[in-house]
């Protein structure tokens, strides 16, 4: 699913990019601080890690509604040469729904 991307445009990212990046793969959407207590990396390396991987457009920001001072993080979704949702993804949501 996310292997074409991770090969192709995190090879560039600097290692603590690549290890948050993992860190939201696995975990799903985080805070920073839910980040830097999984990656145990400082606050500004991770800060600096988000900072990279939006600019590359991998990941996401959102509120975190629990607490509107933070943002939550989540992986951006695949999406098909088409426009749409990647075929894999999608299958993996139609499943999930039931």
């Amino acid at each position: 699913m996310m292997e074409a991307m991770d090969s192709t445009e995190l090879g560039d990212c600097p290692p603590s990019a690549k290890l948050v990046f993992k860190v939201l793969e696995y975990d799903g959407p985080l805070t920073q601080k839910q980040i830097v207590q999984e990656s145990m990396l400082s606050a500004r390396t991770v800060r600096y890690a988000l900072e990279r991987l939006e600019e590359i457009g991998m990941v996401d920001e959102d509120i975190y509604f629990a607490d509107a001072r933070q943002s939550l993080y989540r992986l951006e979704e695949p999406v098909a040469a088409d426009g749409g949702l990647d075929d894999a993804s999608a299958a993996d949501d139609a499943c999930c729904a039931e």
